[in-house]
């Protein structure tokens, strides 16, 4: 089912949902089992599977030479969709990007969640890779995010990148994109974000999910001032609970995000990782109450590969 309709049936209420990391190459996918495992109890309508672009690796090849290689060291996240689907009866949301692949290997891409019953995706530029200080798309990839919410809509009405193909067996994707409630990095202000946003919900986006916030205004500002310029879609907040002292410098560092003063200081008065995880976990779910005031579509929570926090919130909030 797609997502905005698991919105519609909801009627108002507000759904749990998650975001997983697929596992490294070589690692199995039972830790990523143990993980999902004690969030299903709160029936998520769906699961996101993230996917990593490329990246370099050198490889030594004797004599003190290194051979330039690229990977990808977090492969298979259609796989992981499949399975997910399979084992627990859940739609399952793989992010496309525009980092790493060409538009032939994105139609194929699609084609692949066309015949695994997949209805959603999650279309995002992705970041620069590794090592480069700006974001290069792939040869014969796309350039923004907009442009690939463009392809995913135009495939599912038929439109492939080189032909028309009349088919009975047209999927037309349920697309999600991100949205940027402090403005993304690279935006030279929060008004031109905003326009790039609604440039993606014009080429067809049909929700947004938003980078994680630790301040609901921060939120609450950012949907306002997106009604205003007329983006209708659904705005699902994306929750991350703070769970590590390293946290305070690697969250705004990585994600160009704020965090507030008042969090900061209690932050700062704990002596131990356990302590900022159970400050981490009240925090949530004071923020989370309310973002329910608000009446908000989903919560959207940000596992990074742990649930047991998550679990708990989740416990006190369905």
């Amino acid at each position: 089912m797609k997502i905005t309709d698991h919105i519609i049936q909801a009627e108002g209420k507000t759904l749990f949902s998650f975001e997983i990391v697929p596992p490294r190459k070589g690692s199995g996918i039972a830790d990523l089992y143990n993980n999902i495992d004690p969030l299903i109890e709160f029936k998520p309508p769906f699961i996101d599977v993230t996917t990593s672009r490329e990246e370099y690796v050198f490889i030594e090849k004797g004599d003190g030479l290194l051979e330039r290689k690229i990977t990808r060291m977090r492969p298979g996240t259609l796989g992981i969709c499949a399975a997910i689907q399979h084992k627990y009866n859940v739609d399952t949301v793989p992010h496309v990007l525009c980092g790493g692949f060409s538009k032939e290997e994105t139609e194929y891409l699609l084609v692949d969640c066309m015949y695994l019953g997949i209805q959603n995706v999650m279309a995002l530029r992705g970041d620069a890779r590794k090592g480069e200080k700006y974001f290069e798309p792939a040869s014969g990839g796309h350039q923004y995010a907009s442009d690939l919410v463009a392809q995913i809509q135009d495939l599912g009405s038929g439109k492939y990148l080189h032909e028309a193909i009349i088919s009975e067996e047209l999927n037309s994707f349920c697309i999600g994109v991100a949205g940027y409630p402090e403005k993304h990095i690279e935006a030279p202000s929060m008004e031109y974000d905003l326009q790039m946003l609604k440039k993606k919900v014009e080429a067809g986006a049909d929700y947004i999910v938003t980078q994680m916030f630790f301040d609901n205004q921060r939120y609450f500002d950012f949907v306002e001032r997106a009604r205003a310029i007329g983006i209708e879609v659904p705005i699902i907040p994306g929750i991350k609970p703070i769970a590590t002292l390293n946290h305070l410098q690697i969250l705004p560092q990585i994600f160009k995000i704020d965090l507030p003063q008042s969090l900061v200081k209690e932050v700062l008065k704990c002596k131990t990782n356990a302590a900022v995880r159970e400050l981490g976990i009240e925090w949530t779910v004071h923020q989370c109450k309310e973002l329910l005031e608000y009446n908000v579509p989903v919560l959207h929570f940000y596992s990074m590969g742990q649930s047991d926090n998550i679990r708990r919130i989740a416990g006190h909030i369905f």
